[in-house]
């Protein structure tokens, strides 16, 4: 692959380049699939290759049975709203508000493509699915109710219900309700806008699209092996052709790494010093699933509890309403699993390969902070079968363990990086890591992150192509695909109601006008 020239006493290798494009993209998931689109809708002449080691694309963690498939609007996940750190008095909602901006601007993007003809019959994608949190005893429920009328000041959050009454639970959930003792303190919310979504085959419909463009490949079964910086500001990307036991060598100008647990070993790989003290912590997890149609007809919602104190967002127990190819199913979990795999399909060496002098204190110090997390994992790895429909039982009391059977979901890498005092920290939620340069960049971590997948891209092209972004005519394809691009929703009720009526009309969704109405005591 490569020659040897001497020059002086110093040998150089000259790398056989098989071909140079403009943007190498690591990785057939979400991340990557909706990167090459929005690339080839503002530059239809830029050459784009996609890299992805499996025989197929959205196999990780975009795959429907790797992930929980809701679409992260912060409707029901309680850690995304926490006591004020300050004020225990109140509840903190800015990640919350966050959140639900960069899911709005995923569903403009989806309806945008819907209207072009990219995308085809968005119920094979995303559905309607009530969200709903649901709490018990005094504690978790005066946070609940705190939460709420937090929420209440965000017209995002405009038409959500909350109530204490079993009766009126009921009849939103009864599998949640039915055999729960009429004593026991509960509260509920419910957001009927919540979605379902399938992001697996919304990756493949854009990888179908993508195809029709000669400018556009995606290579199955290619691994990059490591990623190299050259003096000219370019990239050689390093990449062993599995079919044929082949290495091939393409040169690209820019690259991003969208390949889940795998990119922070690649970024590492890259030598780009920003990644320095940056490690991975790899957590596996299971769910409990029924196809029993009697079970599923009583239950449409996917419904949120309260995660056990010190755990990643993942740990968060929900019974969730799920729609694959059409037909309903019964998820519940996650219930952790740990293993030093960065992947599902990955190498038993991810987490040994990962390990170097700048992240080891890091990694030392996170695990001596994060004791409970240890303990929870533990105890996680050692649950029996009984243990987890004991867990079950605490969202559907009635269960029939000869109902449900356990299977293997995606493998989530969480961030541990340095802070500000320079102490290793675990860090939850996705993080974008570029070189000096914004020719390389790299999404690390886990939830929301397909949700928010167009914030990500956003945030991306700002950083890899600061120029072009800044142009007119970047400028105004964004807005044709996302008209609230440079306007926020939040306090803009006019604009939220003209934005939402637009995507739930193209998208098939049930629309919910916002307004100031508090929807408490139903």
């Amino acid at each position: 692959m490569s020659n040897i020239v001497v020059v002086g006493n110093k040998q150089h290798h000259l790398i056989k380049i098989d071909s140079s494009v403009d943007v190498v993209l690591v990785g057939a998931g979400i991340m990557s699939a909706t990167f090459a689109m929005f690339l080839t809708i503002l530059e239809p002449t830029w050459k784009i290759h996609i890299y992805e080691r499996l025989d197929e694309p959205a196999r990780e963690s975009s795959n429907v049975w790797n992930n929980a498939g809701t679409g992260h609007a912060a409707f029901c996940e309680l850690n995304y709203t926490q006591y004020d750190s300050k004020d225990r008095s109140s509840v903190d909602i800015s990640k919350a508000v966050a959140v639900n901006e960069a899911f709005e601007m995923s569903r403009q993007f989806w309806a945008y493509l819907v209207q072009t003809k990219v995308l085809n019959n968005p119920s094979s994608f995303i559905n309607n699915v009530p969200h709903m949190s649901f709490v018990w005893g005094d504690e978790n429920v005066a946070f609940l109710k705190k939460r709420f009328r937090a929420l209440q000041n965000s017209i995002l959050f405009s038409g959500m219900m909350y109530s204490e009454d079993l009766q009126q639970i009921h009849k939103w959930v009864p599998l949640v309700i039915n055999g729960r003792s009429m004593s026991q303190k509960v509260a509920a919310t419910r957001m009927e806008m919540g979605t379902d979504i399938n992001f697996g085959a919304l990756t493949k419909q854009l990888l179908s699209e993508l195809k029709k463009s000669l400018n556009f490949k995606l290579y199955l079964q290619h691994d990059v092996d490591r990623i190299k910086h050259n003096f000219d500001a370019t990239w050689d990307v390093h990449i062993i052709d599995r079919r044929y036991s082949q290495k091939k060598c393409i040169r690209a100008s820019y690259v991003f790494i969208g390949a889940g647990g795998k990119s922070i070993s690649l970024l590492q790989n890259s030598g780009v010093p920003e990644v320095r003290g940056y490690a991975g912590f790899p957590v596996g997890g299971q769910f409990l699933v029924t196809k029993n149609k009697e079970i599923v007809a009583q239950h449409l919602a996917k419904v949120y509890g309260k995660a056990p104190v010190n755990t990643p967002p993942m740990s968060v127990p929900h019974i969730d309403t799920r729609i694959l190819d059409g037909n309903k199913v019964l998820l519940f979990g996650p219930f952790a699993t740990f293993s030093s795999k960065f992947l599902k399909y990955g190498s038993w060496l991810d987490l040994f390969h990962s390990l170097n002098k700048y992240n080891l204190i890091p990694i030392f110090q996170a695990g001596i902070d994060n004791f409970d997390l240890l303990k929870y994992l533990i105890g996680q790895l050692i649950m029996s079968d009984m243990q987890r429909i004991n867990a079950l039982k605490e969202y559907y009391p009635t269960v029939n363990p000869s109902d449900w059977t356990l299977v293997k979901a995606g493998q989530r890498v969480q961030i541990i990086k340095r802070n500000n005092e320079k102490r290793g920290v675990l860090q939850f939620g996705t993080e974008v890591v570029s070189s000096n340069d914004g020719t390389l960049s790299a999404l690390l971590g886990a939830s929301p992150g397909a949700s928010t997948v167009v914030s990500i891209i956003l945030e991306l092209l700002s950083t890899m192509f600061n120029s072009e972004i800044n142009s007119d005519s970047w400028k105004n394809k964004i807005i044709a695909m996302i008209p609230s691009y440079t306007s926020k929703l939040d306090g803009n009720i006019i604009l939220l109601n003209k934005i939402r009526r637009y995507t739930c009309n193209v998208l098939e969704l049930n629309y919910m006008e916002a307004t100031n109405r508090t929807n408490m005591g139903y």
